[in-house]
């Protein structure tokens, strides 16, 4: 069963940078952030292979870092130069193995990020 706790979000004023973290525990492969903004759907943020290799939404391209650290099974989400419409709630993602052997898709808590204008 994995387990997915996350740290860091929080106020921020516009331009300014956060840092969230999640470790989880089990076997895991992809993991990621979405987010989900008040009214909206949740929506991918980004995403890192086992392997390292990053997809990001259009609109953090530039802006966002995903990282991960597979000794540590950490993955660390660097905002930097936010936004008023990045404030949502942060959930880190993990594709890994649970009951019977079989992958699921596992949450984080979320974490509330909020940049003011």
């Amino acid at each position: 069963q994995v387990q997915l706790v996350e740290s860091g979000g929080g106020l921020v004023q516009a331009g300014g940078s956060l840092r969230l973290s999640c470790a989880a525990s089990g076997i895991i492969f992809n993991m990621g952030w979405y987010r989900q903004a008040p009214g909206k759907q949740r929506e991918l943020v980004a995403i890192i292979s086992t392997g390292g290799t990053t997809n990001y939404a259009d609109s953090v391209k530039g802006r966002f870092t995903c990282s991960r650290d597979n000794a540590k099974n950490t993955v660390t989400l660097q905002m930097n130069s936010l936004k008023p419409e990045d404030t949502a709630v942060y959930y880190c993602y993990a594709r890994g193995v649970g009951p019977g052997g079989r992958e699921y898709d596992y949450w984080g808590q979320g974490t509330q990020v909020t940049v003011s204008s």
